[in-house]
């Protein structure tokens, strides 16, 4: 852009030359800001963060290794277990927009306290199911014990890190999602072959340790939202934006750095000494609910207005072609993790539950290699594309890395589609295994970082977006599955969802080609959301 400025999703990088580098987001002298904490300090905090989206993952996908339990010992049949698998797909999605506003009004830790007494609930009730309706219902309360994955755990993490770092840290988010869906599976499948435990120990055991994490989150994880606007504005500024020894590198803003003779604005009144100032007692960095500055009363007003106002995130492109990628990720595990469990246990393979888990090892390991691609190597490549760029980055640089997802991720579906329809044996089912779990691990991990750089500020509110697409696509195909699998050949069905993945990851080309356009437009529709959401109101 000729004026200077820059829009949302375009920055320079910095160069060294020009001044000194300007951090996004600007830090501040204040011990309360989580960009300001030790290493050790963030790096615990993120690993808490990781920890409960492997966990959460991994129980929303562990109740269909019991479903073999429930039909054989309580008449469960597998058409309400596919009803429980879509009831799952709406917790999931639904209570993550439901539980959005929290995190601003009332700070981050309640959400994932919240989520963590869903799963206790959600866990006993799969451990003592006798009915229908127990294996329905159960699942809507394991689903909303995700939600705080789906949205909160990528708000949190861009608290503690800056955004030169979003690719890598995506990628240990994507990884940590994987590794839960992939290996809850296979931990509930050699539960379920104990002749020690058996099926419903994977509900209990799922409570024991969702009681655990529950008393490690109340204690372990500090509170990292920080009123950084205000802070900026009108109490605390850093006098010299220089990057701090903890952090390696930033991009940079089309700004004039600032100077130590001149830090900020005379007319602002901002302490530059108050980097001398105490931080929050731990007991005041543990506290259940962290009011807002701007919270009135209880806030519930301020609740339903905000959750109101995140609806307009439906309206920004870029968020819909997130929630479409990730979306189809999820409709696609639906498909091969049916087929595993239908088709795998009888000939000529006659697998057990935990031979079928293992299954979701080369998955697993696809999934790895995807989010180092599209993590640490996806930062390399588009600061690689932005010095090409006269040193200008895009937000849609990143997406090229998509295209040779669109054809290793379809290969996948259809190989081991093929595979099981023909009855391959080792190694080309599993090739395509892990052929799926490099198109996983990729297509959510860019998709929701080009999100993340195109609206760096609407963080949580357009992943709320993603998850609600995202879960809604996966509901869906989750009742289709039985009978679209039902009707056809399983080498038909899975070609058939290989070309709807191949022309879904390729709706990244006009993404690429009007994606900067679309990013104009709304750019006072997304300065709009933000000042209305950041208001008292």
């Amino acid at each position: 852009m000729d004026d200077g400025t820059y829009l949302n999703g375009t920055e320079r990088l910095a160069s060294g030359v020009d001044g000194e580098t300007v951090l996004i987001p600007t830090p501040t002298n204040s011990p309360d800001d989580p960009l300001n904490w030790s290493a050790p300090r963030r790096y615990w905090h993120a690993s808490l963060i990781l920890l409960i989206v492997a966990f959460t993952a991994a129980t929303s996908n562990d109740a269909g290794t019991a479903g073999n339990g429930m039909n054989a010992e309580l008449g469960i049949s597998w058409d309400a277990i596919n009803v429980a698998a879509g009831v799952l797909f709406v917790g999931i999605g639904y209570c993550t927009l439901l539980l959005s506003p929290a995190p601003f009004l009332y700070g981050r830790r309640i959400s994932y306290m919240i989520c963590l007494l869903f799963s206790i609930i959600g866990s006993v009730w799969l451990a003592r199911v006798e009915t229908t309706e127990d294996n329905i219902w159960n699942q809507l309360f394991v689903g909303a014990s995700e939600s705080c994955a789906e949205a909160m755990a990528q708000l949190s993490l861009s608290d503690l890190f800056f955004q030169n770092r979003r690719g890598f840290v995506l990628g240990l988010y994507v990884l940590a999602v994987s590794i839960g869906t992939f290996l809850g599976p296979l931990v509930a499948g050699f539960i379920t072959d104990s002749p020690v435990m058996g099926w419903r120990w994977v509900g209990w055991l799922a409570a024991i340790l969702s009681g655990a994490m529950l008393v490690l989150f109340y204690f372990g994880l500090e509170e990292t939202s920080f009123d950084r606007k205000h802070m900026i504005q009108g109490l605390d500024v850093s006098s010299n934006h220089t990057q701090p020894n903890n952090v390696e590198g930033s991009l940079d803003e089309k700004k004039e750095p600032l100077t130590n003779q001149q830090s900020v604005s005379p007319d602002v009144g901002i302490d530059v000494e108050c980097g001398s100032k105490k931080g929050k007692t731990y007991l005041q960095r543990i506290a259940l609910i962290t009011p807002s500055p701007t919270l009135v009363g209880t806030g519930f007003k301020q609740y339903i207005r905000r959750l109101w106002i995140t609806l307009r995130i439906f309206s920004f492109p870029a968020v819909l072609y997130s929630g479409l990628q990730w979306g189809a990720q999820d409709a696609w595990l639906t498909f091969y993790l049916t087929v595993e469990e239908d088709n795998w246990y009888d000939a000529p393979w006659y697998y057990s539950d935990a031979a079928v888990g293992i299954m979701n090892v080369p998955t697993l390991i696809g999934a790895c290699i995807g989010c180092v691609y599209g993590g640490w190597f996806s930062d390399v490549f588009v600061r690689w594309m932005a010095r090409r760029n006269n040193n200008i980055f895009e937000a849609e640089q990143r997406l090229w890395l998509m295209f040779p997802v669109a054809l290793i991720g379809p290969a996948g579906l259809m190989l081991f589609g093929i595979g099981s329809d023909k009855g391959w044996n080792w190694p080309w089912p599993y090739v395509g295994l892990g052929f799926i779990g490099f198109g996983w691990g990729c297509a959510g991990d860019l998709s929701m970082a080009y999100l993340m750089d195109a609206y760096p500020d609407m963080v949580l509110e357009g992943m709320v977006g993603v998850s609600v697409i995202n879960n809604t696509i996966g509901c869906i195909f989750t009742f289709a599955a039985g009978y679209w699998l039902d009707a056809q050949s399983l080498s038909l069905v899975f070609i058939e969802i290989g070309v709807l993945s191949f022309i879904f990851i390729m709706t990244t080309a006009p993404m690429i080609y009007w994606g900067k356009a679309c990013r104009r437009w709304t750019q006072k529709q997304y300065e709009a959301f933000i000042e209305i959401r950041d208001g008292q109101f």
